[in-house]
């Protein structure tokens, strides 16, 4: 079958240079909720969840190939370890995963093997977003899957030879860690408060002066998933604003890149030169009528030459 192919357009300054940056939508994965987006520089493919839909993605842009695993609960994320292999954010709690080189329809099954189970059996929480710094510690943080107003998420820092270490409290939906790129300030966002909190962090990992870096207003949406480039610019995915914006370090948006879809989840930079960002998105709670005009909700979009990204930190254990 043909795979369609929609382009969006928008013309955005940095520095003294203007370029064109397009999304495209490269596979139509129809994702109930993506994302957890990384790119994993070993096999070149951009890794990426649908939590609803209880799955683990990969796309490879050289042979354009498709893989997904279907998982046992919901999954938020997955993140690259150490020597090989994966972590994963499940539902309730961290567990190492393998991935077989074929998904389950071609005989292969994914492995788990259960690390931290943070919350028991029939507990509203689940696991949401999270990265790994360039220490190799794992950020990452919990929401009530049945009613995101509820502040009950936790924020965890994990360094491997312990257990998770709750370091901050009360979110409704945790989301989108990532760093600053000498890793002395760290950026978490409550997405149904549309903020996003700076930290400053100590060389162990502590985290001290919490303070609003950035609100959304007016059409903008919720903030989302997030990374940051080799400027030391974030990109943030819009739910709800059909949008990716690139923002300084005083949160000034610079670029703009619109994406025919209403939810957008998250970006990671990828492909050879890591200038290629991609970004989930969803079509959960989406009525027909918005479907109809937005088809390609749930699909993976790449914007390329959008910017200079940087590998992704990596779990040291």
């Amino acid at each position: 079958m043909r795979r369609s192919v929609w382009w969006i357009e928008r013309v955005w300054m940095s520095n003294e240079k203007q370029a064109a940056v397009k999304a495209e939508a490269v596979w139509e994965s129809r994702c109930e909720l993506g994302e957890g987006t990384v790119w994993n520089a070993a096999d070149a493919s951009l890794y990426f969840v649908d939590i609803k839909g209880r799955e683990v993605l990969a796309y490879t842009p050289a042979t354009a190939a498709q893989r997904r695993w279907l998982m046992p609960q919901m999954i938020g994320w997955v993140v690259p370890r150490e020597g090989g292999g994966w972590l994963a954010g499940f539902e309730q709690g961290v567990a190492a995963l393998t991935l077989p080189a074929e998904p389950a329809a071609q005989g292969g099954a994914p492995a788990i093997e259960w690390l931290h189970r943070l919350h028991a059996d029939g507990s509203p929480l689940r696991l949401n977003d999270a990265k790994a710094d360039a220490a190799g510690r794992l950020w990452f943080g919990s929401m009530n899957k049945l009613d995101d107003s509820q502040p009950e998420g936790v924020f965890y820092r994990w360094v491997a030879g312990s257990a998770p270490a709750k370091v901050d409290e009360g979110y409704c939906v945790t989301n989108g860690p990532t760093f600053a790129p000498d890793d002395r300030t760290l950026y978490h966002t409550d997405s149904a408060r549309r903020c996003i909190y700076a930290f400053d962090v100590s060389a162990d990992g502590d985290l001290s002066n919490k303070r609003v870096w950035l609100r959304f207003v007016g059409d903008e949406g919720y903030p989302d998933g997030m990374c940051t480039d080799a400027e030391g610019c974030l990109w943030i995915a819009h739910w709800g604003g059909s949008r990716v914006t690139r923002r300084d370090a005083q949160g000034r948006e610079i670029a703009r890149i619109d994406v025919p879809a209403l939810q957008v989840t998250n970006v990671a930079f990828g492909g050879e030169s890591l200038s290629d960002l991609y970004i989930t998105t969803a079509r959960t709670g989406l009525g027909d009528d918005v479907l109809a005009a937005a088809p390609f909700s749930g699909a993976l979009f790449v914007a390329r030459g959008a910017g200079r990204g940087v590998l992704p930190g990596v779990f040291a254990g």
